[in-house]
């Protein structure tokens, strides 16, 4: 696969501009797509790169160079990461055909091991990184930041209001959970929150989440994809978007989010989705936006390849339930402090079983010493039956 015809280099003034990047600094190390040359990827971990395609959103723009790219490089980071920047996507006449560039893209991206991360470019575009992972016959969880649901109705075409439905709805499917975070409950119908929980999919208040910021840390721990709609962060901090609201995520909050992704063995793809930099007058957006990549980058650093536990370094909790019916095996890292439950599957042709392993907080091993089984294990165990 030519990666290259995909994407056009950054333009020589945004180089020039910014020729002063000591090697600290991240734009001293990232290998960037320039006229005359391609990085090679064979060793990259991370790939970054712009889609500006918007023709699904309101916040309908088109751009040459990305303010945020300005704020991410001058930032020191101490690392060894091969990073590369890959440019950006080259759109086609036909949205469709821009679609299949992105799935192919991102596919070649996966099936090498490198963590795509994307600037978008409207919410929608999520549906093809979506896709990508179809192609491969892979399951995924996917987490979803945005302050709506955009499920949209059947008949809608897909656009930023509609995609997550268009992915719940897409067969075969490849969605083995879903989580959406800091949704505010005044731009969601309870139906919509019926119709996931019927699904066995979680979904978290803002309020809630504010409330309980270090639970997110094993949602990530679960979960493939993240892709983050940045309405869902305060006006106050990120303006440059059209569907923006008083109300949100702080800067530190989404920031904090990013870090968890990062920290996350099993995250191999993150999306950026809606910021309009046209609406971004005084950079304050972008330079929060290039500050969430950077807490990923560093979060990435620190993983500990630890995506399943190994039980010869955990702790072993066993939980009785009084009905007599479950228990559940909780698990303990005595390197890290991490917390699995396991979750009991019955193997193909067999009558033995074997562990599905599901990140947990301390939290859930204290509801089931309480007698209540956590919605994480039960969500889990549905999938299976």
């Amino acid at each position: 696969m030519n990666l290259q015809s995909f994407f056009k280099p950054h333009e020589s003034s945004f180089l020039i501009e910014n020729k002063n990047w000591e090697t600290t600094h991240l734009g001293g190390f990232i290998k960037i797509h320039r006229k005359n040359f391609f990085p090679k990827i064979d060793k990259a971990k991370i790939a970054l790169f712009n889609i500006p395609e918007f023709e699904g959103s309101q916040n309908n723009i088109s751009y040459d160079n990305c303010k945020i790219r300005g704020f991410l490089y001058s930032f020191h980071l101490k690392c060894n990461l091969n990073i590369v920047d890959l440019g950006y996507l080259n759109l086609q006449e036909k949205r469709k055909d821009t679609f299949k560039s992105i799935q192919q893209v991102c596919k070649y991206l996966l099936e090498k091991n490198i963590i795509p991360i994307i600037i978008g470019g409207g919410h929608d575009l999520s549906y093809a990184v979506y896709k990508a992972y179809s192609y491969n016959d892979q399951y995924i969880t996917m987490t979803n930041v945005d302050s709506k649901f955009d499920i949209g109705l059947e008949d809608d075409n897909l656009n930023s209001t509609s995609h997550l439905g268009k992915i719940i709805a897409y067969k075969p499917s490849s969605l083995f959970h879903f989580n959406h975070l800091a949704y505010q409950s005044y731009f969601v119908s309870e139906l919509a929150v019926e119709m996931l929980e019927k699904m066995c999919f979680d979904s978290v208040r803002l309020g809630d989440l504010k409330a309980n910021l270090h639970e997110l840390e094993p949602i990530m721990r679960n979960s493939d994809f993240l892709n983050f709609d940045i309405s869902s962060i305060q006006h106050l901090y990120a303006a440059a978007n059209i569907y923006s609201s008083p109300n949100g995520l702080t800067g530190e909050e989404a920031c904090a989010i990013m870090r968890y992704a990062g920290l996350s063995d099993k995250i191999t793809s993150v999306g950026i989705f809606e910021y309009n930099q046209n609406l971004d007058v005084n950079g304050q957006t972008a330079f929060l936006l290039a500050q969430m990549i950077w807490y990923f980058i560093e979060g990435f650093i620190f993983r500990k390849n630890e995506l399943n536990p190994n039980i010869k370094l955990c702790s072993k909790y066993t939980v009785a339930f009084e009905d007599g019916k479950n228990q559940i095996s909780f698990y303990k890292s005595n390197v890290t402090g991490r917390w699995w439950m396991g979750v009991p599957i019955k193997l193909e042709s067999s009558e033995n079983k074997k562990n599905y392993f599901v990140a947990c907080s301390y939290a859930d091993y204290e509801k089931a010493n309480n007698g209540e089984i956590p919605q994480r294990w039960l969500n889990t165990i549905s999938k299976f039956k």
